[in-house]
C-alpha cells in the first residue's frame, strides 16, 4: 500500500480573477496512487464556500481524474522523478483549472475519435474524448503537455 499523498495547497486570493477569485495550486508525483487522493483534494478546495451542484462535483472529478492520469501516464511515462502541476483559478462563475506534466507533449488534434468504428477497440483518446464532453472550455499550451479545462459554476 502506498504511503498516504500529502498534498501542500495554497490558497491565496488573485487578482487576475477578481475580488471574490482565488487560485490553488498544487504538485502531485507521477505515480497512479496518488490521482484520487488529488482529485478528492483539488474538489475539494474548488468547491469549498459555494453552492455546487452535484452534476458539476462529477463533471469537476471526472475530468480531473482523467487530466491526471493521461499525464502521470502518457505524459510523464510514470517516471517517479517527475511531477504533476495543477493550478487552479476559482471565481463566482467559473472553475479553470490546468493539467500540465513534464513529458514531451502532443498534439490533441491527432489524437483519433473513440467512437470511431475502427477506434472502438483502441483505448486510446477515451480520457480526451470524455474530458471534451464534459467542459465548457478547453484549451492546450504550444507544446502540448499542458491542457486547460474550464467548468462554469451552473
Amino acid at each position: 500500500m502506498a504511503a498516504p499523498l500529502q498534498l501542500c495547497v495554497r490558497r491565496s486570493p488573485s487578482p487576475d480573477i477578481g475580488a471574490f477569485g482565488a487560485s490553488i495550486r498544487l504538485r502531485v508525483p507521477s505515480d497512479v496512487a496518488c490521482i484520487e487522493q488529488a482529485v478528492s483534494l483539488v474538489t475539494r478546495h474548488c468547491l469549498s464556500g459555494t453552492p455546487a451542484s452535484d452534476r458539476l462535483r462529477f463533471r469537476l472529478q471526472v475530468v480531473l481524474a482523467e487530466a491526471l492520469a493521461n499525464a502521470v501516464i502518457c505524459g510523464n511515462g510514470q517516471d517517479p522523478a517527475k511531477w504533476v502541476d495543477v493550478e487552479a483559478e476559482l471565481s463566482p462563475g467559473i472553475i479553470r483549472v490546468t493539467v500540465t506534466d513534464e513529458g514531451e507533449g502532443f498534439d490533441p488534434a491527432q489524437v483519433p475519435e473513440p467512437t470511431r468504428p475502427e477506434q472502438v477497440f483502441d483505448t486510446c483518446g477515451r480520457g480526451l474524448f470524455l474530458i471534451r464532453k464534459l467542459v465548457d472550455e478547453l484549451a492546450f499550451n504550444e507544446q502540448g503537455n499542458s491542457i486547460c479545462m474550464t467548468l462554469r459554476r451552473r
